[in-house]
Parts: C-alpha cells; sequence; structure tokens
C-alpha cells in the first residue's frame, strides 16, 4: 500500500497530483446534493432503466453519472480515459470514478466502469458484449460527454487533433491570470485564426461523428431498446466567450454535434421509436473549460454577479434526467435542443456580466469577481480545498480501479 502527504502543485490551471480522499469527498457532496422525486432513496437498481454514459469521469459526464445513479437509480456502464496510480498519483477521474463505484454500490446500483479509449471500435465492442452479458441485452439511455485534445478513426487510422482558434481572423479577449502568489491579472489575449484543416480536425474529434459511431454499432448489435433515449452534452454560451468558443473552431464542432442529433433522431425514431437530443449546459469551473482563453474570466465574473444561484452541473444533470425520464417536460427549442442554460443567458444577467466584463482591470477584478470561489473550484477538481480532508494527513494513492483486485 503507497501512502504519502499529497501536496497540490500546479502550473497554472493544471495541477500535477490529485488528492484521493479530497476527490472522493467532491463525489459524495454531488451524490447528496441529488434526491429522488419523492424525496426518498431508491432501493435495489433490478429493472432500473439501463444507461451508458460515456467520458464519465469528470465535468458534466460525472455529474450526469452521479445524477443518473441518485436520481433515476440506473445501471449500466461508464466509460472514461483515466491514468493509473504510478510514480505519481492517479488522475483526479481515477479517484472519482473509484468514489462513485462504491457509492452506487452502496445504494444497490449495478454500475461498471471501463477505463480506455472510447474513440476505439474495441472499447464500443467491450461495452456492447458487456450489455449482453450483463445488462440484459438491451440499452435505454446513452449520455454523451467527451472532451479530447484528439482522435483516431477506426476506419483510416488518421488521428486528428482540436485546436481552440477563432474562424476568419484573429480573436482578441480579455482573460484571467494569476501569478506565482494567486495575485490575479486581467490581460489581452490573441487567438490566432484557423487554418489548413484545422476545422476539419477539430470537427473530427468534438463532433458528432464518434457520437452517431456509438450508436451505430450498438444498433447493429441489436442493443438499443425500445424508446431509446441519447442525449449529446453542448455548451452555447455568453457572447463575450463566442469569438473564441461559439463562433469559433470548437463551435463548427458543437454545430456539427448538434446536425448529428437531428440525423439520429429521425432514423432512431424510425428504428426503436427512440430519439436524440444536444442538451446545452451552463458555465461551470470544468478541466476543459479552464484551458479556452477568456472564461476564467467570464466565470469569475459570472459567479460574481450571481453568487449563489449560479447553477452547479449537478443540479443541471439532475434536471436533464429528470427531462429525459419524463418527470418534467423536454421543453426542446427551435433547434432541438434542451436548453439548461436558461439561467446563464438571461437577458438581465447578461447585460451584468457584460458591464462587469468591461469595468474589469488587474485592479479591479477583485471587487467584480468571485475570485476565492474560482480559486476554489479549480482546486476542487483535483481533489484539492475540500472542507473536512486533512491534507496535512499522509492518504493512499494506489487506489484500484472498480471491479479489480487491491
Amino acid at each position: 500500500m503507497s501512502e504519502r502527504v499529497i501536496t497540490p502543485r500546479n502550473r497554472g490551471f493544471l495541477f500535477i497530483d490529485s488528492h484521493p480522499t479530497g476527490c472522493e469527498r467532491v463525489v459524495e457532496q454531488m451524490w447528496q446534493a441529488v434526491s429522488s422525486p419523492d424525496g426518498s432513496s431508491h432501493g435495489s437498481s433490478d429493472g432500473a432503466p439501463v444507461a451508458l454514459v460515456i467520458g464519465s469521469s469528470a465535468g458534466y459526464g460525472l455529474a450526469a453519472t452521479i445524477a443518473g445513479l441518485a436520481r433515476v437509480g440506473i445501471r449500466g456502464i461508464g466509460v472514461c480515459f483515466e491514468k493509473a496510480p504510478d510514480r505519481r498519483t492517479g488522475t483526479a477521474g481515477w479517484y472519482r470514478t473509484a468514489a462513485t463505484a462504491r457509492l452506487a454500490r452502496s445504494h444497490g446500483r449495478d454500475m461498471t466502469f471501463l477505463n480506455g479509449d472510447a474513440f476505439s471500435d474495441a472499447m464500443k465492442d467491450q461495452v456492447a458484449d458487456l450489455l449482453k452479458q450483463r445488462f440484459d441485452g438491451r440499452l435505454d439511455y446513452l449520455i454523451y460527454s467527451v472532451a479530447a485534445p484528439r482522435r483516431t478513426d477506426p476506419d483510416t487510422g488518421v488521428t486528428y487533433a482540436s485546436v481552440l482558434k477563432s474562424v476568419g481572423k484573429a480573436h482578441r479577449t480579455r482573460t484571467l491570470v494569476f501569478d506565482g502568489d494567486g495575485a490575479p491579472e486581467v490581460r489581452e489575449v490573441e487567438s490566432p485564426p484557423a487554418e489548413g484543416d484545422d476545422i476539419a480536425q477539430t470537427t473530427a474529434v468534438m463532433g458528432g461523428a464518434d457520437w452517431e459511431r456509438w450508436i451505430g454499432h450498438l444498433s447493429a448489435r441489436g442493443l438499443l431498446a425500445d424508446g431509446f433515449t441519447t442525449a449529446a452534452l453542448s455548451y452555447i454560451g455568453s457572447p463575450l466567450t463566442a469569438g473564441i468558443y461559439r463562433q469559433g473552431t470548437i463551435g463548427v464542432a458543437k454545430a456539427h454535434l448538434e446536425q448529428t442529433a437531428r440525423t439520429l433522431d429521425e432514423r432512431l425514431a424510425g428504428l426503436v421509436g427512440g430519439r436524440a437530443v444536444t442538451s446545452v449546459n451552463g458555465a461551470a469551473v470544468t478541466q476543459s473549460s479552464t484551458a479556452i482563453p477568456g472564461i476564467a474570466l467570464y466565470l469569475g465574473l459570472l459567479r460574481g454577479t450571481l453568487g449563489d444561484t449560479l447553477v452547479p452541473p449537478i443540479a443541471q444533470l439532475t434536471d436533464l434526467w429528470d427531462r429525459l425520464t419524463g418527470i418534467r417536460p423536454l421543453d426542446l427549442d427551435d433547434e432541438g435542443r434542451i436548453r439548461l442554460d436558461t439561467w446563464e443567458l438571461a437577458a438581465d444577467v447578461q447585460a451584468a456580466v457584460t458591464d462587469r466584463w468591461n469595468r474589469a482591470t488587474t485592479e479591479t477584478i477583485g471587487e467584480l469577481a468571485d475570485l476565492d470561489w474560482f480559486h476554489t473550484e479549480v482546486k476542487r477538481l483535483y481533489g484539492f480545498a475540500v472542507p473536512g480532508v486533512d491534507y496535512d494527513a499522509p492518504v493512499r494513492t494506489d487506489i484500484p480501479w472498480p471491479g479489480t483486485a487491491s
């Protein structure tokens, strides 16, 4: 057994190590934030809907997994790609997955987690085999939440890389950085425009191709239940960040994802009376979002505007499950999307955030943005800054993957 004291070491918003106990506590807090529709806890998962969550270990995918388990009582499979503990700790997602599996088991949920490349056909085959052997040979729900830097096409063997660039011309925006002592600075940065095949490569990674391949693969194996429903998680965001996000290379990929939803929706309706939608989520501090220029500044100002009324991912994904399972109306927009971001994009909220954005400088940012909250949220991504955790105590780091021997 490997035990040591883990102290946070970071390069900007990226932390080198993760804290197993802190990650476990974060998962427990997310579970506790979810209630069942009647206010009681679910019993055995026998007969519960079977769900597959692709990208189950972080961000909105983690929230979808925990909300599905705690709110709906799903059973099924979570797929993610995490690094095991070795010389360094495991990734935060490794420890969050272990904690989610323990909680699921303690509540009588039958949830299996697979670690590997979700883009590969080998993983698709592994999932299909498991659905056949363990979960009645049927799948009721598939949640797709994948953010990745690259993807290898199983047909061609070509590896595509996604980029964060503007489209058409260079884009200048303001962003928030912190020096070695944690002091904030508001800076202007410029993102270069996409060139060559940047847009096509980003779309190949972050668009709907892999989601569609999952559906085709599982359908060919006869695993989609009558009424099967799938949702891919997406984001639109504020006009303040549109130049690098919705109007940039990632935005083109998200538009492709939404077009894929419309294609899949038509196909599934004919196949199994099913449906496909995209779910547009609200802003959140995630390992993916902190890498996007301007997002850190925007998030701090959004929290400064909304305070505790900012809706966290676990609440948003509980709402999504309620809509998918009929507890609440689905309520699609004109593009066929579920909108979980209306609280963020309300006109009065965006006006207030825009005013703060325009007044934000290195000197004023501490008054306009909730920087303490932002710092804490970034640290929590790696299991740090979690109340009740003794960070001076040695902690076991060689936590096994769920279902493997200790």
